[in-house]
């Protein structure tokens, strides 16, 4: 095998597409290029419908699989969101206490990234899968059938755990075998199934609830159908490409089984410090989408008396903002980089705090439009700065379990809102009902959110069109001894050059 620097030249080369840019850095020397770096890489503008026919039907298939059942997840999870009240009347309980029932979701789905991430990574992105979308099945038919509040908590519990185990595979899945230049684009696309599922969501529950003898059970009978479609279309694919060749390399030296553990020693190893910045980034952008989100229905109904079309209709075209900017935000980190195009839409989404907490008129549909452009614009470089980030044979475990972390962390997002609101009271309501000036704890909360991401992102890594198959992968290389390819010699980096981006100046 080739070491990482043994054989590094005297001013510290190596081949940006092998190792981490930051590898072998000392701290000061890291902290001492995190300006610089940032400067857009200016990679040439690839035309997107070029990028989109360059996918293969292999690559297609993996990826509308991958698409079409993350969408669904997010359909799943909010299932209970909008049928709340109505879950509180047939069991007698409180919409408070029907909450909990997302709350156990939240909390548990680390435990599903973990169990199916490791069961991904180590027997394949396939069958784990399905085993997935079959849990799905059995949970959203079972929580139809329930009748105990007791019951509908332990049955979304084990949905929490089913529901963690999809994200890291469904990105996996969808862009560990296309091409490059195509990533950012198909990143955006994909993040964005989480507001496509929202959407369909809000739409087939007007549709089903209430709209039978059998109240809102047949949403949750309904949302357990399609997984069973996809079931058997991923029954019909193989496994990726890049996941078949690793296999192929533990066999090789012997031993699948010892292999991925020993990777998995050398892994934690070397990248210990990149899994904790990982967690904590997710801890930032999960709080940045639940923190413009999750309350802000409450201020549009409660603080500015929008009816309930209004508020639809508001958060409808919010989410099509959410759809056009992390597709368009994804495919421009090709060009920008990742860091530099997240820490961009941060500071507009900053920008515009105070127009969409303060607006109390349907103009404010504009600014949810953008606001949410900007917020998922910088969620939609996301998976592929992930991938690009995470040690090669455990991407799905690592890219899921930082999301699901993040998200445990993030959770109680609402109640701090919701507590900190109650500190800035408004006049009451002409029917008695309390009301709160949300719109500038959302911006409080938001901004101080904004920040920790901008800080973390300036501070943290970028592996711009990392090499993705298992020849690149040095942490393999170490494990097993196989050669990697040549190491490009260094002479210096040119003025505008940028390991982080692919952009330094290396010759034969």
């Amino acid at each position: 095998m080739t070491p990482a620097r043994e054989n590094a030249d005297d001013d510290g080369g190596y081949a940006p597409d092998i190792y981490p840019p930051h590898h072998g850095m000392s701290p000061s020397t890291y902290l001492s290029t995190r300006i610089k770096t940032l400067k857009p890489p200016m990679n040439k503008a690839p035309n997107p419908i070029r990028l989109l026919m360059m996918l293969t039907r292999h690559d297609w298939a993996f990826f509308s699989i991958a698409f079409i059942a993350w969408t669904w997840d997010a359909f799943d999870f909010f299932t209970v969101s909008l049928t709340a009240s109505d879950l509180a009347e047939s069991f007698d309980k409180d919409v408070a206490d029907i909450t909990w029932g997302i709350t156990l979701v939240l909390m548990l789905r680390t435990v599903g990234s973990i169990i199916f991430g490791i069961a991904a990574d180590r027997y394949g992105r396939k069958w784990p899968f399905i085993v997935n979308n079959l849990l799905f099945i059995v949970l959203e038919l079972g929580t139809g059938f329930t009748n105990t509040y007791s019951q509908f908590l332990a049955t979304r519990a084990l949905f929490g755990i089913a529901m963690g185990g999809l994200y890291g595979n469904a990105a996996a899945t969808a862009l560990e075998d296309i091409p490059d230049e195509a990533r950012g684009l198909l990143s955006g696309m994909l993040q964005q199934g989480y507001a496509l599922g929202y959407l369909l969501a809000t739409a087939f529950a007007r549709a089903l609830v209430n709209t039978t003898p059998y109240g809102w059970r047949p949403f949750y009978w309904f949302a357990a159908g399609p997984p069973a479609i996809f079931i058997v279309w991923r029954l019909f694919l193989p496994e990726t490409n890049t996941y078949i060749a690793h296999q192929e390399l533990r066999r090789a030296n012997g031993s699948i089984g010892k292999t991925f553990v020993e990777e998995g020693k050398v892994a934690l190893k070397r990248h210990w410090l990149i899994l904790i910045y990982l967690v904590l980034l997710m801890a930032g952008f999960n709080f940045m989408s639940h923190g413009s989100q999750d309350l802000y229905p409450t201020l549009l109904k409660n603080q500015f008396g929008f009816n309930a079309d209004q508020v639809t209709v508001t958060q409808v075209v919010a989410n099509l903002g959410a759809i056009t900017g992390g597709t368009i935000v994804g495919f421009c980190s090709q060009i920008f980089g990742r860091r530099f195009s997240i820490i961009v839409m941060c500071i507009l989404g900053g920008a515009l705090l105070y127009p969409y907490g303060f607006v109390e008129n349907e103009r404010i549909i504009a600014v949810a439009f953008f606001e949410q452009f900007a917020v998922q614009g910088a969620w939609g470089v996301i998976p592929v700065h992930l991938m690009e980030l995470s040690p090669g044979g455990f991407r799905t475990f690592v890219v899921g379990t930082a999301y699901q972390l993040g998200n445990l962390v993030s959770s109680a997002s609402s109640t701090i809102e919701a507590t900190i609101g109650e500190r800035f009271p408004l006049p009451p309501l002409k029917n008695g009902v309390s009301r709160y000036n949300y719109g500038i704890v959302i911006a409080i909360f938001m901004g101080a959110v904004y920040a920790y991401v901008i800080l973390l992102v300036l501070l943290g890594p970028e592996h711009l069109g990392r090499r993705m198959d298992v020849a690149y992968d040095a942490d393999a290389a170490e494990v097993t001894g196989h050669e990697l390819p040549e190491k490009v010699a260094y002479r210096g980096p040119s003025e505008d050059s940028d390991v982080e981006k692919g952009t330094s100046t290396h010759a034969q």
